[in-house]
């Protein structure tokens, strides 16, 4: 079985310069303009809708689909018209492709490059992996009556194997991941109509969002095989980034576009090669060195530990005062370069006390 996408830790600063590889028009997603506004409008064979997850306009528009069928449900998340917590998988998606990490690793074709199919996705590529990061909650929120038209296939590389195509296949050989999709799509409806008050009915629909992409997260462990094809740094780098998002999801991260903009300019802009050493990479911005040098730190401090440090965090995220002071912390550690460690682990503590 080839394995799912890592759902990480969207990690730093505001729309600048060093975000020119992220976003395209109008502060969007990379390509957003060229992705299908309409279900209809994604390929079809013989009257029945076929699009192509490898295909990067493709997979990239079941966010576009997904976020305008959900949004009319989502109107106490904020006051702007981009607070879908599904923008955070689009951003990525895009960093994913901007910094080359979607193009073929192996080498033995030019899937993903300039020189080759610049929209296509490699199967080789772990990251490419989040195949099912995209194709579980599209199949589901189409199933879920979300779409307007239900997708009866998605089409798959000739010779690659493991991928479920259809909703039917999906839920049977990710049954944990696609039930608790199916229960954030039918959460939608009843949290929009419940009487609590908009900063819980948030807390509380993001809880089941996350939920569901660790469920995701979780099925991922079958993709090492594919971090073979990349350098030990960024092997090391792949697997912070799984780690990061324990703490993302516990804290019920709101991953609506301006807050996942903020965590994702200073990710690396690159694959990472042998030798890279942050904060001491030359070729990388200052922020891209910190936010790698944070989750090098994260990554070995909770090893050291034990594990410890998820547990004890997970733990802290009690309620939705502690959740809002996690996610305060989280930005302040990803995202302020003089921000001591120290206190991170210092909250913790407090906070599990406080629990």
């Amino acid at each position: 079985m080839l394995c799912l996408a890592a759902l990480g830790l969207l990690l730093a600063s505001a729309v600048t310069l060093s975000s020119s590889a992220l976003v395209l028009e109008n502060g969007l997603p990379n390509l957003w303009s060229q992705t299908a506004g309409q279900v209809t409008e994604l390929p079809m064979q013989d009257g029945i809708l076929t699009p192509n997850p490898w295909n990067y306009l493709n997979r990239q528009s079941f966010y576009r689909l997904v976020i305008a069928g959900t949004d009319p449900y989502l109107t106490y998340m904020g006051t702007t018209q981009t607070e879908n917590p599904f923008w955070g998988l689009a951003l990525q998606l895009g960093w994913m492709k901007s910094s080359g990490r979607l193009a073929d690793p192996s080498g033995s074709t030019t899937c993903g490059l300039q020189t080759g199919d610049a929209m296509c996705i490699s199967p080789e590529s772990f990251w490419a992996m989040n195949y099912f990061t995209s194709a579980l909650p599209f199949l589901s929120a189409a199933q879920q009556g979300f779409l307007g038209e239900n997708i009866q296939v998605l089409q798959v590389p000739a010779g690659v194997e493991g991928f479920c195509t259809t909703y039917t296949e999906c839920s049977a050989s990710h049954s944990d991941a696609m039930t608790k999709w199916d229960a954030f799509f039918q959460a939608l409806k009843p949290t929009s109509e419940s009487t609590l008050p908009d900063n819980e009915k948030k807390d509380s629909i993001l809880g089941v969002y996350w939920v569901a992409q660790m469920a995701t997260t979780y099925a991922s462990s079958t993709c090492n095989v594919k971090k073979s094809h990349y350098s030990a740094e960024e092997q090391s780098f792949a697997d912070s980034w799984l780690d990061s998002a324990e703490y993302v999801a516990a804290a019920h991260f709101h991953s609506n576009l301006e807050k996942s903009v903020l965590f994702m300019n200073p990710l690396p802009s690159r694959i990472l090669r042998a030798g890279d050493a942050a904060p001491n990479i030359a070729d990388l911005t200052q922020e891209e060195n910190n936010s790698l040098k944070i989750f090098s730190w994260m990554k070995n401090i909770n090893t050291i530990l034990g594990g410890s440090m998820v547990r004890m965090w997970k733990g802290a995220m009690c309620s939705v005062t502690t959740r809002e002071k996690g996610k305060e912390l989280l930005e302040q550690l990803l995202t302020n370069p003089s921000f001591p460690t120290a206190s991170f682990l210092s909250f913790i503590t407090e906070m599990t006390t406080a629990c």
